[in-house]
């Protein structure tokens, strides 16, 4: 018991603290840009489930590998927040909720907004590069995905989970995230598991970007305080 509690301190010790410190010090402010992405889901759900609403969602929010590549990152953005129409709602709430505070947290708001659209930019252009490629040797996809809905937050989920865990040295997490999603694809290796394949290489890459590897705000604060009572003491 003694052991598995020392290894799960070491695992998620910094992370937990990151993020108990962040609301500590901030409270509800510390995810003002999460519960608006919630809000914006959930009301999109709402809109795309009207009869008067879902062909506007689809205009603004709908992506599919068939449409021009210009009108696609246009969508794009806002397709992270469109549920996918076969999926419980209540599934892309919590993994918003949950995956988006953690890393607005623990990286700040431009860092965990660049990486969740730098991921689901990378399923978006897979797609297009998988279909090219064909459905052979286990990388491409059918011609028919291309006519598929890609919508939600699965892909920035997967690719903030990635980079938070391990820049936060939760490096088994991190590995058991990208494992799962392998798995997933050799289970079912439709469009949606390799995108987020794709999302987990988008999240190592963006791992070795000085920018996005600098320290976040609250460890740099730690940081200082050790400094001072250092030179205190």
């Amino acid at each position: 018991m003694r052991t598995a509690r020392a290894w799960a301190r070491k695992e998620w010790g910094p992370l937990y603290t990151a993020v108990r410190d962040g609301l500590a010090q901030r409270g509800w402010r510390a995810v003002g840009m999460t519960l608006a992405a919630v809000c914006l889901t959930a009301l999109l759900q709402y809109v795309q489930n009207q009869s008067w609403g879902y062909q506007f969602v689809q205009d603004v929010g709908s992506v599919r590998a068939e449409e021009p590549l210009w009108l696609a990152l246009l969508r794009t953005p806002l397709s992270l927040f469109v549920p996918a129409l076969d999926l419980p709602v209540w599934g892309a709430l919590g993994q918003i909720l949950v995956v988006f505070g953690i890393a607005e947290i623990c990286l700040g708001r431009l860092r965990t907004l660049v990486i969740a659209y730098a991921a689901t930019l990378a399923g978006t252009l897979y797609a297009r590069v998988g279909i090219a490629v064909g459905p052979g040797g286990g990388f491409g996809l059918p011609a028919s995905d291309a006519q598929v809905v890609d919508t939600g937050p699965s892909a920035a989920v997967v690719g903030l989970a990635v980079f938070v865990c391990w820049r936060y040295g939760a490096r088994f997490t991190a590995a058991l995230v990208a494992l799962t999603m392998v798995g997933e694809c050799v289970i079912e290796p439709n469009l949606a598991g390799k995108e987020h394949l794709a999302a987990v290489v988008a999240a190592v890459v963006l791992l070795a970007v000085p920018i996005l590897r600098g320290q976040d705000r609250v460890r740099g604060r730690g940081r200082g305080r050790d400094r001072r009572s250092t030179t205190a003491g």
